[in-house]
């Protein structure tokens, strides 16, 4: 149930009023230029419900505002069409001040109502001004049905990169999950240089480790999950963690995470891996680069970083991110406290035993960041996992393997195997000795259009969540509505399963048996094993 939750009025107030505006993006509204990078992905698309999807909010004229107790303090949310929205709801001290660069502390409690109405600024991060972004950031967002609990909940990790994205993102917007019985709750945390970068060798030996900074949010937020959810109707028994692309990323590495093991019994990774940390001297070099950008930019001595203008923060490290030679050096590290191995590592030992996973990929993922002629694309080459010679090495065997191919499509299913595929293969490896895990591929693709044949980076959002623009083909609006149930059966402890799907077994190292979500979807052995083959050794 809902315990100390009180309805308190229904009036058309300015209050009342504050909707969530129906983001209402078709395909091929995003001008698209020859290709896009994933440094600017969130920004120009998936901060926007994709692009490709109908991001669908509340549209009722009235509603009634809705108050809970939590042990911090009374919140004031709304309540509509059986649902209740509570915004901006602070999970941990603002990371300012004295905090700033520094692991996650408690927020503070309050006294009276606090309004949880409006969504909190976004993490600081490059291109988003227009739209609102802050160092004081830590806020959390929750969606609850208004039936009596407890009820499974979802945590959703929203992507960008490391460097960019908001847990106001439309297309994570509660929508069908909480209308199924799933309490949903969206996360922020800090990104680039204010979440992983290592500041010791910058600012001094007490900032070491500061690159796990995004972790320790996160921490935090899945803390405040066990300890409140239940004020809002959901089981801090059953907690699911999930994310797409950064976000799936960020869920593999806390399974990999030992600290983070009683915060949460299931996870959900789209598109993920958890190949995205570096060593403490990967981490060293790193802060070391961003240190000469900084410098070169405003002048001043590295010291001056920490408390130095965000702004000036954001544009040295754009600068930075221009001209690093490896793609994505802004990530988590192995600093021997949080991380004291790889997370893969420990997901091999057995450190998220019991677990439940669903994870996956699709199948021509890169084929929205590569552009229609990858071989003279320069971003091509800037990988996220291996070094551009050893993914030479592994990219020449394609070929041979695919001749039937064109260069471009070998270049998109090799970075997009390198990128996505793999990682996830490995965590499926390690984790299905330990818990069930289930795998998937998405297949379907769209006859028309810019990725017409291919099923690319965030085409899965739309049906898992089951946001669709009305003109959709019919077979994918039937692809949806069978996705979407099985992630919701998966979230209740079920095995993933739904009316239209067949039988999804478990994934094992022997079998491999693989669910390829299609119009017609079905059950394969070891797909595309031979490719897979190719990466053993190098990925």
């Amino acid at each position: 149930m809902l315990p100390e939750i009180s309805l308190v009025s229904s009036c058309n107030s300015k209050r009342d009023k504050r909707r969530e505006e129906a983001v209402r993006l078709k395909e091929g509204s995003l001008a698209w230029s020859s290709h896009i990078s994933r440094r600017r992905f969130v920004g120009s698309a998936c901060a926007f419900g994709v692009g490709m999807h109908l991001s669908n909010g509340y549209a009722q004229k009235t509603s009634e505002e809705v108050i809970v107790s939590t042990p911090l303090g009374r919140l004031r949310g709304v309540q509509r069409e059986g649902v209740r929205v509570f915004r901006g709801i602070p999970f941990a001290a603002p990371p300012v001040g004295p905090l700033r660069f520094r692991p996650t502390e408690p927020a503070a409690a309050w006294t009276g109502v606090r309004d949880a109405l409006d969504f909190a600024p976004a993490a600081m991060q490059a291109g988003r001004s227009e739209r609102g972004c802050s160092e004081d950031c830590l806020y959390l967002n929750v969606w609850t049905p208004t039936k009596t609990g407890p009820h499974p909940v979802l945590v959703w990790i929203h992507g960008g990169g490391f460097e960019e994205g908001a847990s106001s993102d439309p297309m994570s917007r509660g929508g069908a999950f909480t209308q199924d019985g799933i309490v949903v709750v969206t996360v922020a945390y800090r990104l680039g240089v204010f979440g992983f970068l290592d500041m010791g060798p910058l600012l001094g030996s007490s900032y070491a480790g500061s690159a796990d900074n995004g972790l320790h949010d996160l921490l935090a937020a899945l803390k405040w999950v066990k300890e409140n959810i239940a004020d809002f109707g959901g089981d801090p028994e059953r907690v699911t963690i999930a994310g797409e692309s950064a976000g799936a990323k960020l869920t593999d590495i806390l399974l990999g995470t030992p600290t983070a093991q009683k915060l949460f019994q299931s996870a959900i990774s789209e598109s993920g891996g958890a190949e995205r940390v570096a060593s403490h001297a990967a981490a060293d070099s790193v802060a070391e680069g961003f240190g000469a950008a900084f410098q070169t930019l405003g002048g001043h001595e590295t010291h001056a970083i920490g408390g130095a203008e965000a702004e000036v923060l954001i544009a040295a490290q754009q600068r930075f991110l221009k001209d690093w030679p490896e793609h994505f050096p802004l990530r988590p590290e192995v600093d021997g406290q949080l991380l004291t191995a790889f997370p893969i590592e420990n997901l091999r030992q057995g450190c998220a035993r019991g677990k439940r996973l669903l994870i996956g990929t699709n199948r021509e993922e890169s084929a929205f960041f590569l552009g229609p002629k990858p071989e003279s694309d320069p971003d091509a080459e800037q990988l996220g996992n291996v070094s551009v010679s050893r993914f030479d090495k592994v990219a020449a065997q394609y070929a041979k393997l695919y001749p039937e191919m064109t260069v471009e499509e070998r270049r998109v299913r090799s970075t997009t195997a390198e990128e996505y595929w793999i990682p996830s293969v490995r965590v499926a490896e390690a984790q299905c000795a330990y818990g069930p895990t289930w795998m998937y591929r998405l297949d379907y693709t769209r006859a028309t259009g810019r990725f017409a044949g291919e099923a690319y980076h965030t085409e899965e959002l739309g049906l898992v969540w089951n946001r669709l623009s009305a003109t959709a083909p019919e077979e994918e609006k039937r692809l949806a509505g069978r996705v979407h149930e099985a992630w919701v059966a998966f979230l209740k402890g079920r095995v993933p399963a739904a009316e239209g799907l067949p039988v999804w077994p478990q994934y094992n190292v022997t079998s491999r048996q693989t669910m390829l979500l299609d119009a017609v979807s079905h059950v394969e052995g070891d797909p595309a094993g031979p490719e897979r083959r190719l990466w053993q050794g190098t990925l």
